[in-house]
């Protein structure tokens, strides 16, 4: 199939070089999409119908065999080799059982080793005599080690994550999943499936997957190329609002101000207080007439515009049109015939441009933002009856600041100056967004993504136990109220298949300090896992449980508190152990990774070496956000776990 591709003559197809760059371009990504991917089959499963889709099923109609796998494949003659598993004939794969077989007599399950072929396993779904069985390769699979970034889950796809992957377009999904759920990777195979049903639409309006931090984002990063996917752009909160640069901190009482949904109407206020209404009415000269429109019609088309609540700076554009308009209607009724050339050469009038500039002036976001947060005075105007005087306080600044470019903005402070470029203008909205580790955003950070979707659909995947910030989200439905999605569909997946029983059971014992109404995730994996609570003296002993796990295969984290991480780095160095940092690609060369417990989120190891419980706990503003935090660090592994400790462990673990 590819190369069909490389070999295809365009020179007398392209109308022009533009359709020749154009079609050039489309036939690159093309080829890039069919590339072959190392010990990755085509192919994973077979079902057989009892009677061929779509047809009468009238007793001796035959039955149909398809092949299922990560892409469409073809023959010479364009006859179907592989199906893709999205296409609608592969959604029995998933969905099928014995209690409803969905017309499939034989579903087979491929096995691999390295792209070899080297088992199969087969189901007879519509044979009442065969009971139903746990599949020994889909457990096989899901157990397989993880080296590398993060790969698709298209042949263990289960039946409930399956009818949130085949979602519509149309509505919005809320996937709340403890650790090893797979709602990552349910929100990208969303994506995906979403891409396949609707391409051109997603093509026009385009996707967007926001994750938490870079390290998150490269290490999910591959999934959707390796299912030919290659267009779906990614994004951090922070890349999205980065209007000015962030060289800035706030404490966490300052952080919790800004981010509280109560800014927004700060803004709307402050922005809306440049609007002056006029005194005096506007005279526009042209040859040797004059004409005069009052003040009180000035002031009805600006009151007009203010009660149409629409953009700022739409209504800063529209005001002259508006001005020229009520002049247009003066020349008329003197018996002139004045077209648009006319309105727009009144518009563009000196005497307009200066009454619109002292009525309507235009407004900068950024300096809008820096005057809240230096001049008291202003802010209290626009936060009275929203914010009190110590909330007032803490998000001012306290020394002057000579210019936007010369401040030290924050995260916060670049989500505040988002907010206010809206106001400003309309932010340009995507198809379908997919927002991971969701939990962890403020009310104003879910507004700045809501507004990249008001005209498409989101998939929100969070876990509200696993929030650690001062503003993390408390419910889900308060959370897509702020995001503009208040009709969004919650769904919840309690089946672990990531981590063992014996780690999501220690794990748990944290859930009713953290998020008391969760519901506890039940592991399915045969595999109990390896998991050993280990006392230590020096951290040369950490190192040493590190080389320990590293004689198994896989991957190994070694997770600790932030603070704890130049003890460690001088450990390992010292012991001649090489190792990444989060989110690098794993090599069969260099298989442990040293991860800050902040940066822990979303990353998953075969093996996790989790160093001083308490620390990441102490490492955190208050105790809730430091077990949440370890509740976050317990729950990275697929294999084992191994907690090594010097001081006493949290007593909620004990």
């Amino acid at each position: 199939m590819r190369e069909d591709v490389e070999n295809l003559d365009i020179s007398d197809v392209a109308a022009n070089w533009v359709n020749a760059q154009i079609l050039a371009r489309q036939i690159d990504e093309r080829i890039k999409a069919l590339a072959d991917l190392s010990h990755t089959p085509l192919f994973f499963g077979r079902l057989d119908y009892l009677h061929a889709p779509g047809a009468d099923k009238a007793e001796g109609a035959e039955g149909e065999r398809f092949y299922i796998g990560r892409r469409h494949v073809h023959d010479a003659e364009g006859d179907p080799m592989v199906i893709d598993w999205r296409a609608p004939v592969s959604q029995p794969f998933y969905r099928a059982s014995k209690k409803d077989p969905m017309d499939v007599g034989l579903r087979r399950r491929f096995g691999y080793t390295g792209g070899d072929l080297t088992a199969y396993e087969d189901e007879h779904l519509s044979d009442p005599s065969e009971a139903a069985a746990t599949s020994k390769l889909l457990q096989q699979e899901i157990e397989r080690p993880r080296v590398g970034p993060m790969r698709d889950i298209v042949a263990t796809i289960q039946p409930e994550q399956d009818e949130i992957v085949r979602s519509g377009l149309a509505g919005s999904v809320c996937v709340q999943g403890g650790p090893g759920t797979g709602k990552t990777a349910v929100g990208l195979h969303r994506v995906a499936y979403l891409l396949y049903a609707h391409r051109e639409r997603l093509a026009r309006t385009g996707t967007l997957v926001i994750g938490p931090n870079k390290s998150f984002l490269h290490y999910i990063e591959q999934v959707l190329p390796a299912l030919g996917e290659l267009e779906v752009k990614q994004a951090t909160v922070d890349d999205l609002v980065a209007h000015v640069e962030v060289r800035g901190t706030d404490d966490a009482t300052a952080a919790v101000v800004k981010g509280d949904a109560r800014m927004a109407e700060v803004l709307r206020r402050a922005v809306r207080s440049h609007v002056t209404l006029p005194t005096e009415g506007v005279v526009v000269v042209r040859g040797s007439r004059r004409w005069r429109v009052p003040a009180y019609e000035l002031e009805t088309i600006v009151r007009e515009l203010l009660d149409r609540d629409i953009r700022y700076g739409a209504a800063h554009e529209a005001l002259p049109q508006r001005i020229a308009h009520a002049v247009l209607v003066q020349m008329e009724r003197s018996g002139e015939a004045p077209d648009d050339r006319v309105q727009d050469a009144v518009a563009r009038n000196t005497a307009v441009k200066a009454a619109v500039k002292a009525i309507w002036p235009p407004v900068d976001p950024a300096k809008l933002v820096l005057r809240l947060l230096t001049d008291a005075d202003f802010l209290a105007v626009h936060a009275k009856g929203l914010l009190d005087e110590d909330e007032q306080k803490e998000i001012l600044w306290a020394k002057p600041v000579r210019s936007v470019k010369s401040a030290k903005w924050s995260a916060a402070d670049a989500v505040l100056i988002d907010e206010a470029t809206d106001l400003v203008r309309r932010t340009h909205s995507l198809g379908h967004v997919v927002l991971d580790e969701a939990q962890d955003l403020s009310p104003m950070q879910y507004r700045a993504v809501g507004r990249r979707c008001t005209t498409g659909s989101a998939t929100v995947l969070g876990d509200l136990a696993q929030g650690t910030t001062p503003w993390a989200t408390r419910s889900w439905d308060e959370a897509l109220a702020h995001l503009g999605k208040g009709e969004a569909v919650i769904e919840e997946l309690t089946a672990g298949f990531r981590v063992p029983t014996d780690v999501i059971t220690y794990a748990s014992r944290l859930l009713p300090h953290i998020a008391p109404g969760l519901t506890p995730v039940a592991s399915v994996r045969e595999n109990p896992g390896f998991f050993e609570v280990r006392p230590t003296t020096a951290d040369e002993q950490v190192i040493g449980a590190c080389e320990e796990l590293l004689r198994n295969e896989g991957s190994i984290g070694l997770i600790a508190a932030d603070a704890r991480i130049p003890a460690l780095t001088e450990a390992l160095t010292t012991a001649g152990l090489t190792y990444l940092g989060p989110g690098e690609e794993t090599t069969a060369q260099t298989r442990l990774t040293l991860v800050p417990a902040s940066l822990a989120k979303g990353l998953e190891y075969d093996y996790v070496v989790l160093d001083e419980p308490q620390a990441v706990v102490d490492g955190e503003p208050d105790e809730r956000t430091g077990l949440r935090r370890l509740y976050v660090a317990l729950t990275r592994a697929v294999s084992g776990l191994l907690v090594t400790h010097a001081a006493p462990l949290p007593q909620q673990l004990a």
